[in-house]
């Protein structure tokens, strides 16, 4: 985490510029890619970077960092797996119980398209990536701005405490991955704009990533 924001606070590149790729940005930092996506994801939110979907990774302006709350980095080193598990199921289900009274056509299309690419990736950083975007999309699709916003803080810190080694033997999800028919039903929950079925469904679906966890530890 530091040697990125070392990096980022001293790199020559003018404010508002595109970082380099995640992939040569990990070669410079000597990094994994998913220790870079972690630490990127903590200074999304503490405002000193922002992403454009198809654009790529900004440095934010002087003016705007100036305007951002306290670094994430202090909550991200006293919350734990535990609690951040504890705190997506708190939230994520009322969230999708206001998606599915909410959510406009065109997030629905979007939830289901970006499902049916979870079960075409062809590595789990494919699949991780595309799962942190449907589960973003259904906590915006609540129609909160608040809440929203929540949402992006508490999984950013998830990213970053919650270590997870899922079928590190495999390259990518099986094809009876049980999250996948865990999305399945969350989407047609609210594309049916059946609230409480979209909040029992999303409960389910988080248990059963935290009883993996359990059982792993």
């Amino acid at each position: 985490m530091e040697v990125v924001r070392a990096w980022v606070s001293k790199t020559d590149t003018a404010k508002g510029s595109r970082l380099p790729p995640e992939r040569k940005l990990a070669e410079i930092l000597d990094l994994s890619r998913p220790e870079l996506r972690k630490a990127l994801a903590v200074l999304e939110n503490e405002g000193r970077i922002y992403r454009h979907v198809g654009r790529g990774t900004f440095l934010t302006e002087p003016a705007a960092l100036a305007q951002m709350p306290m670094s994430l980095a202090t909550l991200t080193g006293r919350t734990g797996p535990y609690d951040a598990m504890t705190a997506r199921i708190t939230l994520e289900p009322e969230l999708a119980q206001l998606a599915a009274l909410h959510a406009t056509p065109l997030q629905i299309s979007e939830t289901q398209a970006l499902n049916a690419k979870m079960r075409m990736a062809t590595t789990w950083d494919e699949y991780e990536q595309s799962d942190h975007a449907l589960h973003d999309l259904i906590a915006k699709s609540a129609g909160n701005i608040l809440l929203h916003e929540l949402h992006r803080i508490m999984n950013a810190v998830r990213r970053v405490v919650v270590w997870r080694e899922i079928n590190s033997d495999l390259k990518c999800p099986p094809p009876d991955y049980h999250s996948f028919d865990e999305h399945d039903a969350i989407i047609a929950a609210i594309a049916n704009r059946d609230g409480a079925e979209a909040k029992t469904a999303m409960r389910a679906h988080l248990q059963s990533i935290f009883n993996t966890m359990t059982v792993e530890e």
